[in-house]
This record gives structure tokens, sequence and C-alpha cells, in this order.
């Protein structure tokens, strides 16, 4: 009896307001996905955890949602042959490892620290992830913005490189995406540090993707999109390891999804408008503005686990109110610049098309 109540405790009223904002926060979450080709996630669990979703809820829902909608664009992208099938599920297999051993330390936490440990893990995560991550993209873009050259021809790193010439005897995989044999010792670390950060924030791509890129050697288009594959096989086992434990909000996840998957259609037709950097500086830009958001509430559980002096109720009623504030603003800000390079893109597109007719009239 006292299990049921505890599980029911993790889930929040769901009233009108609440699933608008959700429905919200999911049709960002796929705006921004579908623009940037992954991610999204990265505005989902602090979204939810704005509304005062315990964290490990948050990122358990997260988790649900995602793995559908990563079969989706992994069985679309397979048509176009830019999935490596074999990479994804090599990775994915280490990966799923790496789920269950985070999932059992976030609820190891929960248990040891309640909810307030538990969120305080999450935030901090995030905190430290998007700062770097949102650092790097921001530079990046900066960098490709200066150099004029958007569509540079992508080369092989020197790591990358190396790695790939290490032969190990009985661990040689060859795969597409690379056109080389690799050992598999050096796919296992990277799968499982992507499953260990999914199963703590439900954004295992931060990891996933650059690795490919990096260390093994993989075109970033095929990244992208191998990585569906690793977030699908993750996703499942993650989803069905937290429901056991009552972690999943089946009803967030739905609410989400919908959101999401109509977002998705829309940013992936907003990326054919805009240049490649300023693609970057979407996601960079929202990142370091979720940052902020999440950042807020530090202070509000580590006051609540009192490892710093009690906060007065008006100051921890203002972070939270501050938090959310900066939510909003980072999924409206998202939105905006998606939608607007969108709607610029068509006009230029309509004055094109009517510049064209004029000139074939007369």
């Amino acid at each position: 009896m006292h299990d049921v109540a505890a599980q029911v405790s993790n889930f929040i009223n769901l009233d009108v307001a609440n699933i608008t904002y959700l429905f919200l926060v999911g049709f960002v979450g796929g705006l921004v996905s579908g623009f940037i080709g992954s991610g999204g996630a990265f505005v989902l669990t602090p979204g939810m955890m704005s509304l005062g979703v315990p964290g490990l809820v948050a990122v358990a829902s997260n988790m649900c949602h995602k793995f559908p909608k990563a079969l989706v664009g992994a069985l679309k992208r397979a048509k176009y042959g830019q999935v490596d099938v074999k990479l994804g599920i090599v990775l994915g297999i280490s990966a799923e490892a790496g789920v269950l051993y985070g999932a059992h330390i976030q609820e190891n936490i929960k248990k040891t620290f309640g909810d307030a440990g538990s969120n305080l893990y999450v935030s901090v995560a995030f905190v430290v992830i998007l700062a770097v991550v949102g650092i790097f993209v921001l530079m990046d873009a900066w960098k490709t913005y200066k150099s004029g050259t958007t569509n540079e021809e992508e080369k092989v790193t020197k790591l990358a490189r190396w790695v790939q010439s290490i032969h190990i005897p009985g661990t040689m995989v060859y795969f597409k995406s690379l056109n080389a044999r690799i050992s598999v010792l050096f796919t296992i670390p990277l799968g499982f540090a992507t499953g260990m950060l999914a199963a703590t924030i439900a954004v295992g791509g931060f990891i996933g993707v650059p690795s490919m890129i990096y260390v093994l050697g993989a075109p970033s288009l095929m990244a992208s999109a191998t990585e569906l594959v690793i977030a699908f096989v993750m996703g499942l086992g993650g989803s069905f390891k937290y429901a056991l434990h009552g972690m999943v909000d089946i009803r967030l996840a739905m609410i989400i999804l919908g959101g999401s998957l109509f977002g998705i259609q829309l940013g992936a037709i907003g990326t054919t408008y805009v240049k490649p950097f300023m693609i970057k500086v979407v996601m960079g830009i929202i990142m370091v503005i979720v940052l902020f958001s999440r950042a807020l509430m530090v202070p509000v559980y580590l006051s609540q686990l009192g490892v710093i002096e009690q906060l007065a109720d008006g100051t921890v009623k203002m972070l939270k109110s501050t938090s959310f504030a900066i939510m909003i603003f980072a999924l409206a800000l998202g939105a905006f610049i998606v939608l607007r390079a969108m709607w610029q893109g068509r006009r230029e597109e309509k004055l094109a098309q009517q510049e064209s007719l004029a000139q074939s009239k007369a």
C-alpha cells in the first residue's frame, strides 16, 4: 500500500493548463529535434521538471516517449541509406548496459536522498553537460560562420584514424559508415557512456553522436541517423526498467509524443530554408538558456537536502518562478527562431517564383 502511495505521489495532477504546457513543450522539443537532427530531449526533461515533475519521472517518461519516435526516424533515414544498422546495434548493446547501470544509480539516489537528491543529480548533470556542449556548439557555429565555408568536406580526425589503425585480434568488426574495421573494445566504453548519460538526463546523443564522428570517424549525417538506432535500443530497455519501478508516467509520455510528432515535421521542413551554421546557433542558444533555468533550482534542492542553510519560502518561490519563466522563454525563443526561418525562407522562395514567372511572361 505504501509503495502504491509513493508511486502516485510521483505523478503530477494534469489540468488543462498543465496538458497545454506539456503539449507545447513536446511541440518545441520536436521542432528543435527536427531542426537540428537530434536532441530536443534537452528541452523536454527540464520542461517537465519546471512543472514540478520529479527528476527521475521526467527522465523515465522522456525515455518512454523517445524510443517509438527513434524507431520511426531510423526507418525513415534507413531508406536514404544514412543508417549503419550494425554500428547502431553494437553501440546499442553496450549503451543498454550503461542505461541499466545508470538507472540503478538513479534509483539508489532517490531511495537514499528522496526527490530532492534525485532532482539535484539530474539538474547538476544538465547544467554541466549543457554548459560544455552548448559552448562547444556556439564556438563551432562561430568558426563556421567566420570561415564562410559552410559546406566544407568533412575530414576524419587524427584520433579516429588512430582508432581505425589499431588491430586487436578477435575483436575486429567492419562498419560500412566508417569504411573500416575497428575493435569493439573501442565501441564498448563509448556505448556504455552514452547509456549512462541517457539514464541520467534522457539525452544520450550528446556523447553518442560526437563519439561516432570524432572517435570512430563516421560522417556526421550517418552518425546522427545511427544514433536513432541506439536511442531505440536504449529507450526500449530503459523504459521497461523504469516502468517496473513505477517511474514512467505514460500520460506525460503520450502528451509530449503528440506535441513532438507535430513539431518534428515542421522542424524538418525548416532545415531546408536555413544555413547550416544557423542550426548550430539555435541549438547552442537554447542549451545555454535552459542551463540557467536548471541552475536556479540547484540552491532549492541543496536547501531541501540540508546541505546549505534553509531558504526562505519567498526565496524558493521566486527561484521556482524565475526558473519556470526562463524555461518558457527558451521554448518560445526556439519556436520563434525556427518558425521565423521557415517563414522567411518560404517568402524568399515565393518571391523568386514570382520573379521567374514575370520574366517568363516578359
